[in-house]
């Protein structure tokens, strides 16, 4: 099939080179490519997909800046083995991991009920004295360690932190309590001995410091996370226009 005939139809909402992009990032989540691995040549993938190697080079830079794809000159474009979070909508790690073709997986900590702290009344809006259930988990990426996260959920979210499996969104989301929107705030910070050890880095190492606070469609907050990344294990991506 030639470009003209796969080209969209008036209105259509999407260019081609974003097909293309969408085409090649679902196969990269469904593990087609997986992380690491080399993207055939642009020339390869207009033949594949029938359409001018310009349309596969403006698909290419679009998952790049996406963070899915790594363009490296003189050597081509490969997978990202970096996992990416986007900054303009709201996903759990459990998305981000898997839209890379990775399998997520959690290990427990800690976790239990208990009264909330100062700083979880005021992130969460709470009554002192109310309780609220708490989940610390190691998250990681091919078992490769991506995080440590600590979460507190307002109880009636979450009664029992048992129900957590390895998402704890999707656990949310079969209560009718998934945020639909988050504030975070982002700070760079140098770990200490304990985060590097279950990050399995050297202590001073660079991290990332991302605290969340999500609302749900009534506008409640009902999740106060704070998670702490391996520096090169993780980034952000933004489009603007």
């Amino acid at each position: 099939m030639t470009e003209t005939q796969r080209r969209p139809e008036a209105g259509a909402r999407a260019p081609l080179y974003q097909q293309l992009a969408e085409t090649l990032a679902r196969q990269i989540e469904t593990g087609e490519y997986s992380p690491g691995a080399a993207l055939p040549p642009e020339r390869r993938l207009a033949e594949i997909h029938g359409v001018s190697r310009i349309t596969v080079r403006h698909a290419l830079e679009q998952l790049a800046r996406q963070g899915v794809v790594e363009q490296r000159r003189g050597s081509g474009t490969y997978v990202s083995a970096k996992v990416s979070q986007s900054l303009t909508r709201l996903t759990s790690l459990s998305d981000d991991v898997a839209a890379r073709g990775m399998v997520a997986q959690s290990r427990l900590i800690s976790r239990g009920v208990g009264l909330a702290t100062p700083e979880e009344v005021i992130a969460l809006g709470l009554s002192p004295g109310r309780k609220v259930t708490r989940i610390v988990r190691l998250r990681s990426a091919d078992g490769q360690p991506l995080a440590l996260e600590a979460s507190t959920l307002v109880h009636e979210a979450l009664p029992d932190p048992d129900e957590v499996g390895e998402s704890l969104y999707v656990t949310l989301e079969a209560r009718g309590m998934r945020p639909v929107r988050a504030v975070q705030r982002l700070s760079a910070i140098s770990l200490d001995k304990h985060q590097a050890a279950m990050l399995e880095t050297e202590p001073g190492a660079c991290g990332l410091l991302i605290t969340r606070i999500g609302y749900t469609a009534e506008d409640r907050a009902v999740e106060f996370t704070r998670s702490t990344f391996r520096g090169d294990r993780w980034d952000f991506v933004t489009e603007l226009s």
